[in-house]
């Protein structure tokens, strides 16, 4: 591939992977898919598993969350009328004025990283420049940096600095390939009003070092077309990786430009780091794109759905991207429990600990990170170091992997393992309300070699716990509530011979009526069937939702114990119309109908209709859809099945 590029001021140019308009460090790799499949993810970031990021620059200044610089020139948009009210018309007050407010007065990096390292991180990532053309670093190539401008110092190298003060790898992201066409609507006007068609200062082309030329028509993508730009991005941050070093670059997107452009930046930063390691290669990019190992593949607020063979990681945040005063964080449990799902399929998270625009942290996130050190200090055994079993777990909630899918309702039933060596580690994503832990995929089998358990130690305390071994799984036995180091996790250690999965289909949990015979299907014990649907939380409760496609199903185990007729109600919501769907139990067939709810989260109890069942025992219930073509989504929270009264 040959690429012209028309940088400003100079005469157009040919570039192809041998030109010096695309330099790479000497070293292993070129900028060819074939070359990096040579590449290897290094020991060190898949035994981190945790890393914290500092998602911060003058976006964090207004106080109004992520994408400020942009949505201020979007005449309409909150952030415009905030704009407007606090500093004025972005005509004459725009983005470069808001940049000097950036001081970071209160900002200490070696107090933070200190508590960063305590809470548990094992690497740490600085912003090196968002969207908004800022750079963090001191750049020779971009006077619009935080040395000149703002707090006026080194900010990747005073992260840097203390990261490596403190021993953790340090790495940066780089936003700044979507920049050329994310700033374009500094170059507009208001479309009404008093001031309707007197550009921004973004049409000023004094400031074009900052906002950019503009974009040539169509020119609208997430990366631009423009191999002006693509030049200049390959430049400046060949500038960072090459001044900095860093063990880890993350971009904002998939490779940037694609081919050439990009496979030769990640080459470089290969060899770099290569260079300072006795020619082994130990970084690691990280992008949104799949790669088969050439890079690690990222998921921005998202998770794997399952164990990938090559390390991954997902990128997200206790609160919005930059500081927000509107936003609340999420609580510790969502932590812990994202990063143990986590790593239990071969990932790594990655999780920006929101900075106030002076530097310092808000009392909530201090206080988030102290108790996460306490968790890591108990329970990062089964963490730090460990690799996938042959499955990640087991329980109601299995999460469907991509990005944009990280809000999950788990309970104690849902249970992550890890290994390290010959050992098995079992964490149940909270602690049982009976004081026992069941861990179906540990069941006996008639194969004498599978699944000896030798013993079962509880992290966090000494000695170890009775436990019982059935065809339905391996029963543990856990000490009174009150001696529980926390209420979040229960992590086990598990050692013995021959431990592999029993398939869950063999161990699926049954339901059972109560004493007056009446039975209820609950949502967080069916069986999911198909790649959407999935077990959510609407309106406080666990419900089956995503269930767009007419072609997925779910089912239950259960048991009757009393022969008779039963009246069949749901309690659903079906917010896009009627629904019609088929209920089947234990061989009988019954046509339903939902109406229409006012909301997702609107639940409803709804009669469908009556079954008679002859005989006791166990039965399949399903619930699929009557007719495809006419399929209306419906979000199901549970099934009952009263007796009637003779």
């Amino acid at each position: 591939m040959v690429v012209l590029a028309v940088l400003a001021g100079f005469p157009l140019v040919a570039f192809s992977q041998a030109d010096p308009s695309l330099p790479i460090a000497p070293g292993p790799f070129a900028g060819t898919m074939d070359s990096l499949t040579n590449y290897s993810c290094p020991e060190w970031f898949r035994d981190a598993k945790f890393g914290i990021w500092a998602h911060w620059g003058p976006q964090a200044v207004p106080e109004m969350g992520d994408w400020y610089a942009r949505k201020m020139y979007i005449q309409g948009d909150p952030d415009y009328e905030d704009h407007l009210r606090r500093w004025g018309h972005p005509s004459t007050n725009g983005w470069k004025d808001i940049i000097p407010l950036w001081k970071a007065e209160s900002w200490n990096p070696d107090k933070l990283m200190a508590l960063y390292k305590k809470a548990g991180a094992r690497y740490f990532v600085s912003m090196g420049t968002h969207h908004d053309d800022f750079f963090l670093w001191n750049s020779r190539l971009h006077r619009w940096n935080a040395v000149n401008y703002g707090p006026k110092r080194d900010v990747v190298g005073e992260w840097q600095a203390a990261a490596r003060k403190f021993g953790l790898p340090f790495g940066v992201s780089e936003h700044l390939g979507a920049s050329f066409t994310w700033f374009q609507p500094a170059h507009g006007s208001d479309q009404t009003g008093p001031l309707a068609g007197v550009p921004y200062d973004g049409a000023n082309s004094n400031y074009w070092d900052l906002y950019h030329f503009p974009a040539q028509p169509g020119d609208t993508g997430w990366y631009s077309n423009d191999p002006r730009w693509q030049q200049q991005w390959f430049n400046e941050i060949k500038e960072l990786v090459d001044d900095y070093h860093p063990d880890l670059l993350y971009s904002d997107g998939a490779v940037p430009f694609g081919n050439e452009v990009g496979l030769s930046q990640i080459a470089n930063f290969y060899n770099v780091n290569a260079a300072a390691h006795n020619g082994i290669c130990q970084a690691v990019y990280n992008c949104k794109q799949t790669s088969g190992g050439k890079w690690v593949q990222d998921y921005e607020r998202g998770v794997g759905g399952g164990i990938d063979p090559y390390p991954w990681q997902c990128d997200t945040s206790i609160g919005d991207w930059f500081y927000n005063k509107n936003w609340k964080y999420q609580p510790l449990s969502w932590v812990v429990h994202m990063l143990v799902d986590i790593v239990s399929k071969n990932g790594n998270l990655l999780l920006n600990v929101v900075l106030r625009p002076d530097g310092s942290l808000d009392p909530q996130a201090m206080a988030m990170l102290h108790q996460l050190a306490a968790w890591t200090a108990v329970n990062g055994e089964a963490i730090y170091g460990t690799r996938p079993w042959q499955i990640y777990g087991e329980g109601p909630v299995r999460a469907k992997g991509g990005a944009f899918k990280e809000n999950f309702d788990y309970t104690a039933r849902d249970i992550r393992f890890t290994t390290k060596g010959k050992t098995l580690y079992a964490i149940a994503m909270g602690w049982p309300e009976d004081n026992q832990m069941v861990i179906r995929s540990l069941a006996s089998t008639q194969d004498p070699a599978q699944n000896q358990i030798e013993k079962v130690e509880w992290l966090g305390r000494k000695g170890e716990l009775k436990f019982t071994q059935t065809t339905n799984g391996l029963l543990i036995r856990l000490p009174a509530a009150d001696a529980r180091p926390d209420a979040l996790t229960c992590s086990l250690r598990i050692t013995g011979m021959g431990l592999k999965p029993v398939p869950l289909a063999q161990t699926a949990v049954v339901s059972a009526p109560d004493a007056s015979g009446r039975l209820v299907l609950h949502a967080a014990d069916a069986d999911l069937h198909g790649n959407q649907i999935m077990l959510e939380q609407q309106g406080g409760k666990p419900d089956i939702g995503f269930w767009d496609r007419p072609g997925e199903w779910v089912s239950w185990r259960a048991v009757i114990r009393q022969p008779g007729v039963y009246r069949v109600a749901a309690n659903l919501a079906s917010a896009d119309g009627p629904a019609e769907f088929v209920v089947e139990a234990g061989g009988r067939h019954l046509d339903a109908h939902a109406p229409q709810t006012a909301g997702w989260a609107d639940f409803a109890r709804t009669p469908l209709g009556s079954l008679e069942f002859a005989n006791p025992g166990e039965i399949i219930v399903s619930v699929r859809a009557k007719d495809p073509a006419t399929w209306k989504p419906i979000n199901l929270n549970s099934l009952q099945f009263e007796p009637v009264t003779p």
